[in-house]
């Protein structure tokens, strides 16, 4: 796993498949999403390196069900007693109550798919004890208010979580990097295309300086223009 620096207050934990975010306030920290089955011992090691005790982390909010970004939320939260937050419409899958529903993949979506799944560890997540339920506009204690932002399409509960003070946006998979060319793109391996699109528009209406997404580079700089460039390369959703 590599750890980088993007702000002072914020690192990216880039995994094998997906990647994660540590954000740091004052005397606690947040981490957005978990990574892949496996990755709690290695999350937590990260955090030792950065000079915080994994106990520091007080919240993990998942951007989605999936296992490369739920799979380690159980472990982590085992080592670390952070609280597991999810959309109300995911939650039920990360705590395994419910079967996640696969995506409904473009034909030229299927062979890309193949070869991420390849790189996935194999076994099955630690489920959290509890998974507190989050929904659209609720405010988190963390980032100056972290808002919460309802971002459907690639999952039915997939959510954005916004820091209005920092102008600093976590997209989750509803908005991707190209990985050679960087190119800002709607999120792939969607359960509704359409409602993904119409999505990456509502999160291009935010003012962001710095976009972070579950796969690529985040934008560093004017991610507002940037991410309502790549919406209008869309179009109006109907």
């Amino acid at each position: 796993m590599d750890v980088i620096e993007l702000l002072p207050r914020l690192h990216l934990l880039r995994f094998p498949v997906g990647q994660a975010y540590l954000w740091r306030d004052s005397d606690e920290l947040t981490l957005i999403d978990a990574g892949t089955v496996g990755s709690g011992g290695a999350i937590a090691a990260a955090v030792t390196a950065l000079g915080r005790d994994p106990s520091a982390v007080r919240r993990i909010v998942l951007t989605h069900f999936h296992e490369d970004h739920a799979g380690g939320a159980g472990e982590f939260a085992a080592l670390s007693g952070a609280e597991v937050l999810a959309h109300r419409l995911d939650a039920p899958v990360v705590r395994g109550e419910l079967p996640g529903p696969p995506p409904v993949f473009e034909d030229w979506e299927r062979p890309v798919h193949a070869e991420a799944v390849r790189g996935l560890p194999p076994g099955e997540p630690v489920r959290p004890e509890r998974v507190g339920e989050l929904c659209d506009g609720d405010v988190l204690d963390f980032g100056g208010g972290a808002r919460v932002v309802h971002a459907p399409g690639h999952t039915h509960g997939s959510i954005a979580v916004h820091l209005p003070e920092h102008r600093v946006l976590f997209t989750g998979d509803a908005v991707a990097a190209a990985p050679v060319t960087g190119t800002v793109m709607a999120g792939v391996f969607n359960l509704d295309r359409a409602r993904t699109l119409a999505s990456l528009h509502r999160l291009a209406g935010l003012d962001a300086d710095l976009a972070c997404f579950g796969h690529g580079d985040p934008v560093l700089g004017q991610a507002s223009a940037v991410l309502r460039k790549a919406a209008d390369g869309y179009g109006v959703p109907g």
